[in-house]
């Protein structure tokens, strides 16, 4: 159910979805070296005259330490993002026949999700790592927050870059020269073919330029005060590379992995037929599938609402309830012989064939007999209190037996 108060406005305006927010934080991580190490990555990546085979031998090569290289980090973040934005995340099978993706379809898959897997594994979807951060969390803040008392990433990642850029330490400088030339000139570069094949082999030589002064200032700060910032941008780049990594792969699946839960599903609502259901349990080669559908009417008999409870300690309760409810038990009085008799010929464990020619002592010291009850000098008194409290135990343990019958189909498996 919408809210109806802003719902005209909203529909006559664009929601303009971006992922300027991340952008503003990652703006606030371009300091010294990391600011042309972004600059670089863009230049790269965005380059029109350097084939895709010299942008990756490029990449890979200024990659050597790659902590350092955390332009690339925050480049690829953000084009992980627009990704999602853009609907090109998601992998098509068929792309000549498949629609394309877009972020409505993304928003509304993941939201089926969180009802989906808790109605098929019992488990929430975080339990599953397909909540909702885990498709969208580099959108959601996700490095900006913290859910414990420990620095988000982001914050973690400033303190570190902050503190060694004000450090002014000489291999900081050099790796920023470093960067600076590269840059230069692959901007340099035209696209005529002469031009390109002459520069070509400078290219490797100043890639390999920013890999030697990679190195130097990662051994710069292989040591205190510097070490520990180390560690901080260590960890603040694999949180980040596992958190697209998490979302690339939920994402770029995300349509087979919601159409097979929904045709779990659909599958499940075939059993209420009963020749589907044996079609089911013929043509499936699976066992678990078999099983289902074999016991699909035993299970569903023993279904019943009032049965349902939460916890363990509330089923002594439940059997009282349910004993009350059935009118039992129906004998309390072991002294009157005739009701405890008729009980007896009502109890499914006693054989009651020719009971009809016996008296009503007879009958009572034959149903103790078949339920292994002592008789031998016990007065028929003593016989009948035994007789009925096994009778009134076995009505309550029947009730027990259904009701974890009925917890035991309602139970995921």
């Amino acid at each position: 159910m919408s809210v109806n108060k802003g719902l005209k406005s909203l529909a006559e305006s664009s929601p303009n979805f971006s992922n300027q927010g991340l952008e503003n934080a990652i703006n606030a991580l371009k300091k010294g070296w990391v600011i042309k190490s972004f600059e670089l990555d863009q230049v790269i990546t965005n380059n029109v005259v350097l084939t895709d085979s010299q942008k990756t031998d490029v990449k890979d090569t200024i990659n050597n330490v790659a902590y350092l290289n955390l332009g690339r980090t925050l480049g690829d973040l953000l084009r992980h993002t627009n990704s999602i934005l853009d609907g090109t995340i998601v992998f098509l099978q068929n792309p000549d026949t498949e629609d394309t993706a877009d972020f409505l379809e993304i928003l509304q898959t993941v939201q089926s999700l969180q009802t989906l897997i808790p109605n098929l594994y019992g488990v929430s979807a975080a339990e599953k790592s397909r909540d909702v951060n885990d498709h969208l969390g580099t959108l959601n803040n996700i490095f900006l927050e913290t859910e414990d008392s420990s620095a988000p990433v982001f914050t973690s990642l400033v303190q570190a870059i902050t503190f060694i850029t004000n450090a002014n330490l000489a291999t900081e400088s050099a790796l920023e020269s470093a960067y600076d030339t590269l840059k230069n000139f692959i901007n340099s570069m035209t696209d005529d073919s002469t031009d390109t094949q002459h520069r070509s082999p400078y290219l490797g030589t100043y890639a390999s330029a920013v890999a030697t002064a990679h190195t130097n200032f990662n051994n710069a700060l292989a040591s205190e005060p510097y070490l520990t910032k180390r560690t901080q941008l260590l960890e603040g780049r694999d949180k980040i590379n596992t958190q697209v990594a998490l979302e690339n792969r939920n994402l770029s699946g995300i349509r087979n992995y919601s159409n097979n839960l929904t045709n779990y599903l659909s599958y499940t609502s075939l059993a209420e037929e009963p020749t589907l259901r044996q079609l089911m349990t013929r043509i499936s080669q699976s066992q678990p599938w078999i099983t289902y559908f074999e016991n699909y009417v035993e299970n569903v008999g023993a279904i019943n609402p009032i049965y349902n409870i939460n916890t363990d300690s509330d089923k002594s309760a439940i059997i009282d309830q349910v004993l009350r409810d059935s009118g039992l038990p129906d004998v309390v009085d072991y002294l009157d012989l005739e009701a405890v008799a008729d009980k007896s010929e009502r109890d499914d464990r006693i054989d009651t064939k020719n009971y009809d020619r016996y008296t009503i002592e007879q009958r009572i010291t034959k149903s103790c007999e078949q339920l292994g009850l002592v008789t031998a000098n016990r007065s028929i008194y003593d016989q009948s209190q035994r007789l009925l409290n096994n009778m009134n135990q076995h009505d309550r343990d029947k009730i027990a037996r259904q009701l974890d019958l009925n917890e035991s189909s309602n139970t995921l498996s």
